[in-house]
């Protein structure tokens, strides 16, 4: 399923028996298979509750410190790794890794068993296989999650749903981590781990003066032309390093992370630098050079474009852009974007080697 598509993979209503769901739960889960998911218990702060978090359906107490984490959240993983525990469930949306952890967080999981995946396949989250895995939190705050499949899930666990601040899929890394800190009673250490990252981007600035002076937009060539809005994690990641977004992109895309553009459109890709998510570095690019309108384009002309391709590891951690992959990204992506925004059409944007 394309990228460009995963607003679908949680917009269906939950259909399963929940008296069963319910059933699963009210069996019970012991502190001795908790299951737990911390390879390093030490940072965990029982003191810290109850807690209260705010959302898009209203708030979510948790009265305790939840040892089985179910994430339906599709990046929500990595917040939970980087804070020191270990979901006992994840949901997977790219990249087909091992209990959904990508190779930037697999040593987070220290001698923890691989998380069970869950996988969405368009009706919403698998109610009965949450259910069996006897969750005390569940977190979707990287989602799409609708009404109805909150109030099930919540019949069973305590949910925290994406914040209503953002669109659905538009919570920034940032406020992900901080959340999800929040709920597992590392405030502290949430906002430690956010620190660290800003720090790789104010250095990343530093290094690079133009990108400040420079506009970017991010697109992939699904179903015609997709564009990213400035709440997307991608445009995000443009925004964050100093880049200004295309003055009128939210008003094209609407109120969503990103959408199809019309030909008439394709100017809003002529930015200081366009980078393109795509799914090879061949014939996907001489495509789109061989459009009459896009290819006529300065920024093609003048070389600053940016390709990433969409799988492989490079580009899951550019969609994933979590706390724990944004360094990974940084490395290959900064140096592609300074040789494509550095003035000089003869200057080659190459890939990164691994």
């Amino acid at each position: 399923m394309p990228r460009a598509t995963r607003a679908s993979r949680l917009t269906g209503l939950l259909t399963s028996v929940l008296l069963l769901a319910v059933t699963a739960v009210a069996c019970g889960s012991s502190d001795s298979d908790a299951g737990s998911g911390s390879p390093d218990a030490k940072g965990s702060s029982s003191s810290a509750f109850p807690v209260t978090i705010g959302h898009k359906y209203g708030s979510t107490t948790i009265k305790s410190e939840p040892k089985r984490i179910v994430t339906v959240g599709l990046t929500d993983q990595d917040a939970v790794l980087a804070l020191g525990k270990v979901p006992v469930g994840t949901t997977e949306w790219l990249g087909g890794y091992k209990g959904a952890v990508g190779p930037w967080a697999k040593d987070k999981l220290g001698s923890s068993p691989a998380p069970t995946v869950l996988k969405d396949t368009g009706t919403g989250p698998q109610v009965e296989k949450i259910a069996a895995l006897r969750p005390d939190l569940i977190l979707a705050v990287y989602s799409g999650l609708t009404k109805s499949q909150y109030a099930s899930l919540s019949k069973f666990a305590p949910v925290v749903a994406q914040p209503k601040e953002f669109n659905d899929f538009g919570v920034p890394w940032q406020r992900q981590t901080e959340l999800i800190g929040k709920a597992l009673g590392k405030d502290a250490e949430a906002k430690k781990l956010v620190a660290g990252v800003q720090d790789k981007f104010a250095a990343a600035r530093k290094a690079n003066p133009g990108f400040a002076k420079s506009t970017a937009v991010v697109a992939t060539p699904y179903d015609g032309t997709f564009v990213f809005g400035s709440q997307d994690p991608r445009s995000r990641l443009l925004s964050d390093l100093g880049f200004t977004l295309p003055k009128d992109l939210d008003k094209v895309i609407g109120d969503k992370f990103g959408a199809n553009i019309s030909k008439e459109r394709l100017d809003l890709l002529d930015q200081g630098v366009a980078l393109w998510i795509v799914p090879d570095l061949t014939s996907a690019v001489t495509k789109l050079h061989r459009d009459p309108v896009y290819g006529d384009e300065k920024v093609v002309k003048e070389g600053r474009e940016v390709f990433v391709k969409e799988t492989g590891d490079y580009g899951n951690a550019v969609s994933l852009s979590t706390v724990l992959s944004i360094p990974y990204v940084l490395d290959r992506l900064v140096p592609q974007l300074a040789a494509a925004s550095d003035g000089k059409p003869a200057t080659k944007v190459g890939q990164p080697s691994s």
